[in-house]
């Protein structure tokens, strides 16, 4: 099989604006490829950039995008290791551009294999039950919001925390009295705690039963988490600290981390997320499966994943529900209330409507 020609499309999503402590994001930064191969198979990727946490935008990717689709071309899309292995050598880092290309790839694969991805992978399916997360705002209008989402049927929320710790500490406690404690609550700061305040914090939080803590603190302040771990009375989750693999293996040789967030934008994709999963669940470190801003078509690849990965334990794949104001895609996964499911179409199984792709700007290789 050979790669005849990719097309590069400018995904950009309108969205009500959504707030972590990094930053504001008005639309969501994606990049969607097709890549069509001599055999007639199609296989579709996305990206979704978020700049403040990956130093990509969606510019980035799609420029980058051009010079991958130019050196795949004619080549093997079935050789997934080595057609990976080639970007590595095109650019350092640019995970998230590189991602899009992954999730093709492996379209392509579980298409000529005949089979969903997550069969594909070696999973079966099974139930997954997301969160849905709440972005920063007053302790008043976040407790609101969570009362709408118990009242939606919601039984986990994620609360983005990290602008300020006093307030932090009282916008859970305002979720808290205003929802009570059947809800779980996950918290993630996104690395806006100072070195010197997040125990502090946490020790704040406890009596509010949080189950776990994302990136409490910069990823560059890694070397205290060892410190912290031990120390903290919530558990923590590292997510911006580990884009590979090897960041995996460093933190965890460190005991620096109880748990990990697994994202394709920040790994390169389904290749080196693997790669994550496998050194997490031989050292007993649970995984989450997370995403930037991605639609459907992306999110249809993570429930895949999430599906096929057994030690992924918890579900953070509510992407599509942050505030999204357009949904193109056919087929994909789809949502129950915060319940996903998915059908059994060989490959990822979504694609983008052709009537929207042509909206787009967009580029040919």
């Amino acid at each position: 099989m050979k790669i005849l020609s990719t097309e590069i499309f400018l995904f950009k999503i309108p969205m009500t604006p959504f707030t972590i402590a990094t930053g504001t994001m008005h639309y969501a930064q994606n990049i969607v490829i097709k890549m069509h191969t001599d055999e007639g198979i199609i296989g579709w990727g996305e990206c979704s950039a978020f700049p403040m946490i990956v130093g990509e935008t969606q510019l980035s990717c799609y420029n980058i995008a051009k010079d991958f689709a130019t050196y795949w071309k004619g080549k093997d899309p079935l050789a997934i290791t080595e057609r990976l292995a080639e970007l590595d050598t095109i650019i350092a880092g640019n995970y998230t551009a590189k991602s899009a290309f992954d999730l093709a790839l492996y379209d392509i694969a579980a298409k000529a294999a005949g089979k969903p991805l997550y069969a594909f992978l070696g999973g079966k399916s099974k139930p997954i039950e997301t969160d849905l997360t709440i972005g920063i705002d007053t302790p008043e209008s976040m407790a609101k919001d969570a009362i709408d989402f118990v009242k939606q049927g919601v039984n986990i929320i994620k609360v983005k925390l990290g602008k300020d710790p006093t307030e932090d500490i009282e916008r859970i406690k305002s979720i808290r009295d205003a929802i009570g404690y059947d809800t779980k609550i996950r918290i993630d700061a996104n690395q806006g705690w100072a070195k010197e305040e997040a125990l502090k914090v946490l020790e704040g939080l406890a009596p509010y039963q949080i189950e776990f803590c994302e990136q409490p603190m910069r990823k560059y302040y890694d070397d205290y988490l060892p410190a912290l771990c031990a120390a903290s009375p919530i558990a923590i989750m590292a997510d911006e600290s580990v884009f590979t693999h090897h960041d995996a293996r460093r933190l965890m040789a460190t005991k620096s981390c109880h748990s990990i967030n697994i994202k394709f934008s920040k790994s390169g994709g389904i290749h080196e997320a693997i790669k994550i999963h496998d050194i997490a669940k031989a050292n007993h470190i649970a995984c989450m499966m997370g995403g930037m801003l991605e639609s459907r078509l992306a999110l249809s690849a993570k429930m895949h994943f999430a599906m096929a990965m057994d030690n992924v334990k918890y579900y953070d794949m509510d992407t599509c529900l942050l505030g999204h104001l357009e949904d193109p895609i056919i087929g994909g996964v789809q949502f129950n209330g915060m319940h996903l499911t998915i059908s059994d179409t060989p490959g990822i199984g979504a694609e983008v409507d052709p009537a929207y792709l042509a909206k787009l700007d967009h580029f040919t290789v």
